[in-house]
């Protein structure tokens, strides 16, 4: 496939189904296996990571590290070893670095380059190509990075000349964005001194956890009511350091609330990361009434994960609040699903960021929740969806606009709707959670 190429699309029906029931572990956490190839290409030496989740997006984040001067290789299935480069050491591609589908990888990787006397050219698919840079952009340049060729408005393909001599900077980010704090913690690696980002609202911290675990010297301390303010010792040696990847909240998300949804089911899901930055949707779900109890809490890898025991039950509609939403960015389609199985109003406050994500996930998510028959409605950067006390007509062909979670999001509506839900595109559920079909029908989905 080329870099704004396309494949094949594979529709898929998901009906009304049986009880859900079993144990199942869903894939490594995306968020840490980008982050893990990542800083083993900045160690020096061998880092081993067990659990990566080999989806294509994080695949092309190691061919990414190959090109850069990382030896990545593949030792068995979800173990892999990375050689690093080094800080200061990459070597500059040859080749496009072709990102697919993987906006995370992207724009951590522009980090990356941006603090590195080296240029890259960052391309991807036709959905990355739409999704906006300039936040990256913005702060690289005032380390010393340069844009030598962009898409209108600041879009892939992107050709960028990295800073000859990086420069520390404080900076506050515009919106909580674990993103944009990534890449300027990344580009911060080869710069002297002290680099600092300043949060209004804390974003998710795996980039801090992670650079700790290879050595950095990272300090977080509180910053306002709800933010953060992260400060990064520049030019650290980092050491090579066992990963072992947690399973994907994100991930979860969509069996956890098949489970809750579809009558009588009873479902366990293994080794879900529990870091309390990524967990609103589990608050969330709990608010409405969901039957969630985590089992044997332990920690792997710095981060705290559990089993998650759930079974089916009646939802209630709750107001979420807008802060809640950066430790929930990626789970409110399913949300959404939820909501409209509930009894009662659920309003879902402040999803401005939902409008730049591999689509503009609000209107993808309002457009499938009418093609349902769900009654809604969108009032600024608000969703509110009226619930149908555990009935949705269904019956919809869901466009996914090349959006993995749109597209699993509906196939789980159709799991509880009284008539099939269609999703016209299933292809692009390889970027995060490529065996997400094949689980579902083992619980006892009907998906056809």
């Amino acid at each position: 496939m080329s870099a704004a190429g396309s494949i094949e699309a594979r529709p898929l029906t998901a009906k009304r189904s049986g009880a859900l029931a079993g144990r199942v572990r869903v894939p490594g956490d995306k968020s840490t296996s980008h982050r893990a190839l990542i800083l083993g290409l900045l160690s020096i030496g061998e880092t081993t990571i067990e659990g990566l989740l080999e989806s294509d997006d994080v695949l092309r984040t190691a061919q990414a590290c190959r090109q850069l001067g990382a030896s990545v290789e593949r030792l068995a299935e979800g173990n892999w070893s990375v050689r690093g480069a080094g800080i200061g050491g990459l070597v500059e591609p040859e080749a496009v670095l072709d990102f697919g589908n993987a906006g995370t990888g992207t724009r951590l990787m522009m980090g990356v380059v941006g603090g590195h006397p080296i240029s890259a050219t960052f391309d991807g698919d036709a959905s990355l190509r739409k999704r906006p840079m300039r936040r990256i952009l913005d702060p690289l340049a005032r380390m010393g990075a340069q844009v030598v060729a962009e898409a209108e408005g600041g879009r892939c393909p992107i050709t960028l000349a990295g800073a000859r001599h990086a420069a520390p900077i404080v900076y506050q980010t515009p919106v909580a964005s674990a993103q944009i704090k990534s890449a300027v913690l990344l580009a911060g690696l080869n710069a002297p001194g002290l680099t600092t980002v300043i949060e209004t609202e804390a974003s998710r911290d795996h980039t801090e956890r992670m650079l700790r675990h290879f050595g950095a010297q990272v300090s977080v301390a509180p910053h306002g009511e709800a933010g953060r303010r992260v400060t990064l010792t520049g030019q650290p040696e980092l050491r090579p350091a066992p990963v072992i990847v947690p399973g994907d909240p994100s991930s979860a998300a969509f069996p956890i609330v098949a489970a809750s949804i579809v009558e009588g089911s009873d479902v366990v899901v293994e080794g879900v990361m529990l870091n309390p930055l990524r967990t609103g949707f589990l608050t969330t779900l709990r608010e409405m009434g969901a039957r969630i109890e985590a089992m044997q809490p332990r920690q792997e890898g710095g981060e705290e994960i559990a089993d998650l025991h759930v079974r089916a039950g009646e939802l209630r509609g709750i107001d979420v609040p807008a802060a809640r939403a950066p430790s929930m960015i990626d789970e409110y389609p399913v949300i959404a699903v939820a909501a409209a199985f509930a009894r009662g109003e659920t309003r879902l406050r402040g999803l401005s960021e939902l409008r730049v994500k591999e689509s503009d996930r609000l209107a993808a998510v309002a457009a499938g929740l009418a093609a349902c028959g769900v009654t809604h409605a969108i009032e600024g950067d608000d969703l509110i969806i009226e619930g149908g006390k555990g009935e949705v007509r269904g019956g919809g062909e869901v466009k996914t606009h090349l959006d993995h979670r749109i597209a699993m999001s509906f196939l789980v509506m159709g799991l509880a709707s009284r008539r099939p839900v269609g999703v016209d595109d299933t292809a692009m559920i390889a970027t995060s959670f490529p065996s997400f079909i094949e689980m579902m029908r083992g619980l006892g989905a009907d998906m056809v």
